[in-house]
């Protein structure tokens, strides 16, 4: 199904919705790069534990001797302190131990982490691992690190498991490059994506499952893509960025960067994995094109079924959209944006349920670069929360690349890629 409704819902944006500038204040909580071993330029999301801590990542920095020539990466803890400000602790430091150019307990994580109930955190890199990778710096890896039994003491670091394990003929069977953020199932196993390898197309990518066992965490495809067509005309689609998202029924539901149609090399899917009898289905719930295009972001589900997601290209001035899919009747409705008021959203949304809002990043805006935080109402109104490089050489951020969270209280936080006092990218608070 091509998106030629957008075109219907284009003329009702321009019509009928309206630009708010709302009030919020921000207030830049962390500034990576102010010494030689911190993290710089964050692209994950933020996570919270049980005490109010923000934990994340970063894809370059570090305090190893090959961290100006390897993007090495580390894992951070903020913490709220006594003077109102925040403390930043370097949890890990990746590339401990480097073969050639590759690190081989991971490097450069891209993506935000997951906590389980016992407040182990778990994630990916998307580099390192495997020095018999075929990609430079190696092909990734899943890992977790266990807090201290003493307050204080050092955290423990473990890879999961590396990917290109599985090696034929230069082709990674097990998948590579593993962008898309963790998530977990009621029973303790966690999901995730890779944007290349699998069995059936190396640049295909691949959904998988990591089970915890006596033998250690064990990986399984469940889905490799670019099994329908070949070449550029993947029609289930092909390069999975963004991670996976669990309905109610256990269903996945996620999104591919291309792919989609015959011929072509595809503006990128929305797809469905249901379980089954020792397999999983796929399912392409629709084929993106014209005003959505090359979907970056996590597919966030609301109550009644409905897939929210963006689209990082299309759409007025090729600028990208925030949208919504009805499975059931394959309606789209959404926003555009124009340039002035956002522009490329590289992550999913954050859904309000109570408030019947949506709240997210762009990653551009007017000027190049820059970036904003926004919210919409279920009439795709959009507020523009703050604007960020307000001030000469952006020490409140510049470039969100993931999404928001949210508090208790209102508050949101997320992370700039860039900007703050040393230009190595922010961790964000927008009070409302």
């Amino acid at each position: 199904m091509k998106l030629t409704i957008f075109a219907y819902f284009s003329a009702l944006i321009v019509l009928n919705s309206y630009l708010a500038f709302g009030q919020s204040q921000e207030r830049v909580l962390w500034s990576f790069g102010g010494s030689a071993s911190d993290g710089a330029q964050p692209f994950s999301s933020l996570i919270f534990d049980g005490e109010g801590n923000l934990y994340g990542t970063t894809s370059l920095g570090g305090s190893a001797s090959v961290c100006p020539f390897v993007p090495c990466g580390t894992v951070f803890e903020l913490s709220p302190n006594s003077q109102g400000g925040w403390t930043e602790a370097v949890l890990y430091y990746f590339c401990s131990e480097v073969v050639g150019r590759v690190c081989l307990d991971g490097s450069s994580p891209q993506v935000g982490l997951v906590i389980d109930p016992a407040g182990n955190l778990y994630g990916t890199t998307s580099t390192g691992g495997s020095s018999s990778c075929p990609y430079s710096n190696g092909c990734g890896t899943a890992f977790e690190l266990s807090p201290p039994a003493v307050s204080g003491g050092a955290w423990t670091y473990s890879v999961l498991y590396t990917f290109c394990s599985d090696l034929e003929n230069d082709k990674c069977m097990d998948g590579a490059w593993p962008y898309g953020q963790l998530v977990f199932d009621k029973s303790g196993n966690l999901y995730g994506t890779t944007v290349l390898g699998g069995p059936s197309n190396n640049y295909g990518g691949t959904v998988y499952e990591l089970t915890p066992s006596s033998n250690g965490w064990q990986h399984t495809v469940l889905y490799s893509f670019c099994v329908v067509g070949q070449g550029a005309g993947c029609t289930d689609g092909t390069r999975p960025i963004a991670g996976v998202t669990f309905d109610k029924a256990g269903n996945l539901y996620g999104s591919t960067e291309f792919g989609g149609v015959k011929q072509k090399e595809g503006w990128g899917t929305l797809y469905e994995l249901s379980p089954g009898a020792g397999a999983w289905t796929h399912k392409r719930l629709v084929a993106l094109q014209g005003q959505a295009e090359f979907p970056l972001g996590t597919v966030s589900l609301d109550p009644s079924g409905n897939l929210y997601s963006t689209a990082s290209d299309g759409g007025l001035e090729s600028a990208g959209a925030v949208f919504r899919f009805n499975p059931r009747t394959h309606a789209i409705s959404g926003f555009q944006f124009d340039g002035t008021n956002g522009k490329e959203p590289m992550s999913g949304v954050l859904l309000d349920q109570r408030n019947r809002v949506v709240y997210g990043t762009t990653s551009g805006g007017p000027g190049g670069g820059i970036g904003n935080v926004y919210k919409m109402d279920a009439t795709w109104h959009e507020t523009v929360l703050y604007t960020f490089c307000q001030q000469f050489n952006c020490p409140d951020g510049n470039q969100p690349s993931a999404g928001v969270i949210k508090d208790e209280s209102g508050n949101l936080y997320g992370t700039t890629v860039y900007g703050g006092a040393y230009g190595q990218g922010t961790v964000f608070e927008i009070t409302p």
